[in-house]
């Protein structure tokens, strides 16, 4: 299977493209940029690069969220383009999950994390058994100090994964002392290839029915909400 993998989620931007479970080529940037712009040629470039053509890919993978709203509605709306109109199958990847796949060879509990402003942060709970990632808890919004507090029951050490990470570790050590290790550098930064090889083992789904996963409203769609409480059913987005 020739794959296609992309994280657009975050500011790091991660593009790959693998032929079953060995990665062909990969390219991974972590400036501050207009994925809009520059996510389209990065994966042209890379495909032509490896002497493949669009045609040749079998699945497209992205990651789906939480992260940026506007990086997650350009990776997911550009993947989906793509598979409707190359014919291809797709699925989407949890881009916390791909942060905890950066750390195979861990035995600690796995927190990805991604910061949401006012001390609230996207994370979730991983962990590698035999192999295999496998997600303990659901992602989700929190605080940080509630999900640190949360994570007390837990026996044994906490690694914290994502750049992210340092605007939060300390209120994590202060609840959960010298339990809490970082990851690796290299570890912190999405990567398109950890995308293909979570996407390998997950099942295509409708192109028509694959959204981002936001797991908090934007700022602006809750106020509209508040304003428009008979209204809920309806699309936000297709009101402004």
């Amino acid at each position: 299977m020739k794959l296609l993998a992309i994280d657009a989620s975050n500011q790091a931007m991660s593009v790959a493209v693998l032929e079953n479970q060995k990665i062909i080529g990969e390219l991974t940037t972590n400036i501050k940029g207009n994925h809009s712009q520059r996510l389209m040629p990065a994966i042209a470039g890379l495909i032509a690069e490896v002497g493949w053509k669009p045609a040749d890919l079998d699945r497209i993978v992205v990651a789906q969220g939480p992260g940026s709203y506007t990086g997650l509605r350009i990776g997911v709306t550009i993947a989906k383009t793509l598979a409707w109109t190359l014919g291809k199958e797709i699925t989407g990847v949890s881009s916390l999950a791909i942060l905890a796949g950066n750390c195979e060879e861990s035995t600690h509990y796995l927190v990805p994390l991604f910061d949401a402003r006012r001390g609230n942060i996207y994370t979730g709970l991983y962990r590698w058994e035999v192999g295999e990632l496998v997600q303990i808890e659901p992602d989700t919004h929190v605080s940080a100090e509630k999900w640190a507090s949360h994570l007390k029951k837990l026996s044994g050490t906490i690694e914290l994964i994502g750049e992210d990470r340092v605007l939060h570790q300390q209120t994590f050590e202060q609840v959960l002392g010298d339990r809490v290790v970082a990851a690796s550098l290299k570890n912190h930064l999405p990567k398109g290839s950890v995308v293909g090889l979570l996407g390998l083992k997950k099942k295509p789904v409708d192109v028509y029915t694959l959204l981002p996963h936001y797991l908090k409203l934007a700022e602006a769609e809750e106020n509209w909400r508040k304003e428009h409480p008979d209204q809920l059913e309806e699309s936000y987005i297709e009101k402004i």
